[in-house]
């Protein structure tokens, strides 16, 4: 009899075929289900409390996937599809996590009717460039060459309204303010693209928090804002038609990089190497001063010694500016980011109308208004508390995104599920023409983006099976924008009247992420987990739930 062939390390272990497929397949749906009540206006908001005891509530999907630290290899592929969604358009993370795990949860249906992966992986890709072909038909698109017109305006602000709806941060007169000021931001820093869009980069959309007061006291500040002040009391508050020298260099004396000392014998050695370190120091103050700088931006520090002489020279002086901050006023002041004070000339300064420190609450920050390149600002958000206003900049990141989404590509949808039900009606009309085991896959794809609807209809607290069966009907008869009323918990024959809608970008790219990731996971019949580590096995780790071990046990998705 031959010896056995040891081809795996010693405890390591291994599932194959479809116990492994069903096991990241229930990894995958039990993430998803996880989110499902985050989904849409009324979702409801997840605690999520780190290693170190900070506290996140939020319903943003990106931010529960990112923050859960979950560990099962299937669900992370979901997690990388939620990033790849938040990355791309910066929404509609919820849909394509739960997308994803419905198109696993039909697909687990026809592997019981003992059909291939393969198959299942066709039916599925025909299905989603049967959608992507499918979406600017049902779609409506949108006259935007005026930015600043009513129509354009009323057009962002329904945008605007459809993502923030979801988010707890504002309602009434705070929810508008916050709409408008996310509106002026875009249309401030939008440059038109030749096909009639508009290109957006939000690299100029600077978001600063300052506790203290409410959302309403927020403003836009068409410049930037440094959450620093002014370092010394002897220089101005106030600068106009500022020149500022942004550094990346030290105005100080940098130690030595090797060990040195210096030997000294008399106080006039002492006061000579003072003298000699206030001359190094005067110099670069005065080279700094005599290319016409009246405002002094430092990545690093200043010295005290420097300072004075920056108060005598009545230059405005700031230090320990952020890398990124450093970066920004770069591009919007038309500067160049001096490395070495000597080497600086005229031509390396950047230009603003106004340089002035204020105060925001119980600290003080640096305002620079009417930079040079106008398209950049800065939203100075203020909240009550850290959470309120983490969940504030994140809201305020998902409209951005949607309103750059919708400029980019200037067609919309319509909102409350009835895109996804018009274009399951469509894929089964497509089914019947494909015939032969792919028909049951797309017809199985179809049914997966009625969950989109049907979780819509339960959180607006209505009856969603009966809810899914109207709404089937009235597509049926043609009604194609008819969809749920969250808000006002019904379903509606026109959500286009309601200002629910959508920007195809999302929609297009939540059909991506989701289909990409089922069928990812669908293609893996083999699951080898190594041998955790010793000090993992110490601490209790290392279970054959983690590790993928028993086919149809119930995966651990974190710690």
């Amino acid at each position: 009899m031959a010896a056995p062939v040891l081809l795996l390390k010693e405890g390591t272990s291994r599932t194959t075929g479809r116990d492994a497929l069903r096991n990241n397949i229930l990894a995958a749906k039990t993430l998803a289900e996880m989110l499902r009540s985050s989904l849409g206006p009324k979702g409801l908001d997840k605690m999520l409390i780190d290693s170190f005891g900070d506290v996140t509530i939020t319903n943003d999907g990106a931010t529960i996937v990112k923050d859960m630290e979950i560990q099962h290899p299937a669900a992370k592929l979901l997690v990388e599809a939620a990033k790849a969604q938040d990355a791309e358009v910066g929404d509609g993370t919820t849909s394509a996590v739960v997308l994803a795990g419905a198109l696993l949860e039909k697909a687990e249906s026809l592997l019981d009717q003992n059909i291939h992966p393969t198959i299942i992986i066709e039916g599925y890709k025909k299905a989603y460039n049967k959608a992507l072909e499918l979406l600017p038909q049902l779609g409506t698109r949108i006259d935007i060459k005026d930015l600043n017109s009513s129509v354009a305006r009323d057009t962002l602000r329904k945008i605007a309204f459809t993502t923030l709806a979801s988010k707890f941060i504002a309602e009434g007169a705070e929810l508008n303010k916050i709409i408008d000021m996310v509106i002026d931001a875009i249309v401030n820093v939008a440059e038109p693209l030749p096909n009639g869009g508009y290109n957006v980069s939000l690299d100029l959309i600077k978001i600063d928090k300052k506790k203290g007061g409410s959302i309403e006291d927020s403003v836009l500040v068409k410049g930037l804002v440094l959450d620093k002040e002014v370092v010394h009391p002897g220089m101005p508050r106030r600068v106009t038609k500022a020149k500022i020298a942004v550094l990346d260099a030290a105005l100080e004396v940098e130690k030595p990089e090797i060990s040195a000392k210096i030997s000294i014998t008399s106080p006039e050695q002492i006061k000579a190497f003072l003298d000699e370190e206030s001359k190094y120091l005067k110099d670069m103050v005065d080279k700094l001063a005599s290319i016409g700088a009246n405002v002094v931006i430092c990545q690093k520090g200043i010295d005290d010694i420097a300072q004075h002489f920056l108060a005598k020279k009545g230059i405005l002086a700031v230090r320990r500016v952020k890398r990124s901050d450093i970066e920004k006023l770069e591009k919007a002041l038309g500067a160049r980011i001096i490395s070495s004070i000597k080497d600086a000339t005229p031509e390396d300064l950047g230009y603003a109308e106004l340089v002035e420190e204020r105060r925001v609450g119980n600290d003080k920050m640096v305002f620079i208004e009417g930079a040079k390149n106008l398209k950049a600002v800065n939203i100075l958000l203020r909240g009550s508390n850290d959470m309120a206003l983490d969940e504030a900049e994140r809201s305020i990141n998902d409209a951005l995104h949607a309103l750059r989404n919708i400029l980019l590509e200037p067609v919309i949808l319509p909102g409350g599920g009835a895109i996804e039900l018009e274009l399951a009606m469509k894929l089964r009309e497509y089914a019947r023409s494909v015939g032969g085991k792919e028909q049951l896959a797309i017809e199985a794809f179809a049914d997966a983006l009625e969950e989109i609807p049907l979780i819509l209809a339960e959180t607006a607290g209505l009856e969603a099976i009966s809810s899914l069966m109207d709404l089937r009907a009235r597509h049926a008869k043609g009604l194609s924008n008819t969809g749920v009323d969250v808000i006002g918990g019904k379903i509606v024959d026109d959500v286009y009247a309601l200002n629910i809608i959508e920007p195809i970008r999302v929609k297009s790219q939540v059909l991506k992420s989701a289909t990409e990731a089922a069928t990812a996971i669908l293609k893996i019949d083999d699951l080898i987990a190594a041998a955790p580590l010793k000090s993992e096995k110490k601490g209790g780790e290392g279970s054959k739930e983690e590790s993928g071990g028993e086919g149809g046990s119930t995966p651990s998705l974190g710690d």
